[in-house]
């Protein structure tokens, strides 16, 4: 594994081949940095809200079930508006930029030190062979609500070379080709189907 260096991003976003890295905008040549892509964000997003009900439950089966994309609002904003991210509050976000990457290279995705140092958390990894947009989980965990705008770069993607390509697709890659954002589906893993049909009655 080999952290790519800005020469290594910039000849794999020039290549026209199998190794080729795809940012689409790449709206300014300083976004790429020594040894990351700075990334803008996107214009959908989804809040989550309070809800009557006391917990987000994963287990499809159980009565009174409600999938977690139920306890988030979908709002949209254009380039520039802005929208708040208060304490404790999640949202769930994409880059504005399009990403391809090869099957030979992961990134992980996080917040650049400015909105770190704001309170912004997110950290987010990113399967070889992905194509769409990043997805952006926000979790603010400071005392103070912080106006965020669309469209500025919220983010960084460091990008690591592995030594074996992997599959550029599988059908268990649940998040694969999105471009707007998505609530989790937890509820979908076959471990959670499997644990709740062995565990005993109450």
């Amino acid at each position: 594994m080999e952290l790519l260096g800005k020469s290594a991003i910039l000849k794999r976003l020039s290549e026209d081949s199998d190794k080729r890295l795809r940012v689409i905008p790449l709206l300014e040549n300083d976004q790429v940095g020594e040894v990351s892509i700075d990334l803008r964000l996107g214009t959908d997003v989804l809040v989550s809200v309070l809800t009557r009900k006391p917990y987000i439950s994963l287990v499809q089966g159980d009565v009174g079930f409600r999938g977690p994309e139920s306890y988030l609002q979908t709002t949209r904003r254009e380039l520039g508006d802005r929208f708040v991210l208060y304490p404790n509050q999640v949202s769930i976000a994409t880059t504005l930029e399009y990403i391809a990457l090869p099957t030979d290279v992961y990134a992980d995705v996080l917040s650049r030190s400015s909105y770190t140092r704001l309170g912004i958390h997110m950290n987010t990894m990113v399967q070889p062979g992905f194509r769409g947009c990043f997805p952006l989980e926000l979790f603010n965990h400071g005392n103070n609500p912080v106006e965020l705008v669309v469209g500025s770069r919220v983010c960084q993607a460091r990008l690591f070379e592995i030594s074996s390509p992997a599959a550029s697709h599988t059908p268990f890659r649940k998040y694969f080709g999105n471009v707007r954002p998505v609530a989790s589906r937890a509820q979908d893993d076959r471990d959670i189907k499997r644990l709740d049909a062995v565990r005993e009655p109450r």
